[in-house]
C-alpha cells in the first residue's frame, strides 16, 4: 500500500500533467476580423482581383490561391464575397502640442 504523503505526490504529479496536457492541447484563440460580404455582378476578374459592381461603386477585392470559389467564376456571373477588412500599413503621427492654458505669454 501507498503512504499518505506518496498518494498526495501521486496525485499532485496527475492533476500537474492533466493541467500540462490542457495547455498545450488548447491553442490560443484570438478574435477573428469581422466577416462583411458584397453581392454583384463580376467586372473584372484577374489571378489577384475580383471587381465587383454594387450600385454605382466598383469593388476591388483581392484574391488569392486560398480563396475558396464554388461555381462558374467568370465576368459577368452574380457573386456574393465574404471579405474581412486587413490592413496593408499603419504610419503613426506624432502626438500635438500640447498649448498652453496662459494668454498674453
Amino acid at each position: 500500500m501507498m503512504s499518505r504523503a506518496m498518494s498526495r505526490k501521486w496525485i499532485g504529479a496527475v492533476a500537474l500533467t492533466a493541467t500540462l496536457l490542457g495547455l498545450i492541447g488548447v491553442p490560443a484563440h484570438a478574435a477573428a476580423p469581422k466577416t462583411y460580404q458584397v453581392t454583384g455582378p463580376v467586372l473584372e476578374l484577374t489571378a489577384d482581383m475580383i471587381v465587383v459592381k454594387k450600385g454605382s461603386e466598383r469593388w476591388e477585392i483581392a484574391r488569392d490561391a486560398s480563396t475558396k470559389v464554388t461555381g462558374d467564376l467568370k465576368v459577368g456571373a452574380t457573386v456574393t464575397i465574404q471579405y474581412r477588412m486587413s490592413a496593408a500599413s499603419v504610419d503613426v503621427k506624432p502626438a500635438a502640442a500640447k498649448k498652453s492654458g496662459k494668454k498674453g505669454s
